[in-house]
């Protein structure tokens, strides 16, 4: 069996365009991650959708339209805890 070695750059281009995560996050994490957020309140739990390289993709206290977004953009998703 053969061994295959990713650079960081490969790894992080795997399921782009093709892949999106899902995560339940707290607002002062959100402000920090999506840069147009500033204006969000403190204390909420909400849901973020991130591009397979962590790109920023969208933010909702609702994560059936979260989903909704991805499923839109032909996102496949998975959840992270």
């Amino acid at each position: 069996m053969s061994t295959v070695t990713l650079t960081p750059t490969e790894l992080a281009a795997l399921g782009e365009g093709d892949l999106a995560y899902l995560r339940q996050m707290s607002s002062d994490d959100i402000r920090a991650k999506f840069p147009a957020a500033r204006s969000i309140q403190p204390g909420l739990r909400l849901w973020a959708l991130f591009s397979a390289d962590g790109t920023p993709l969208a933010v909702s206290d609702d994560r059936g339209s979260i989903l909704a977004s991805a499923s839109e953009n032909e996102l496949m998703t998975v959840s992270l805890h």
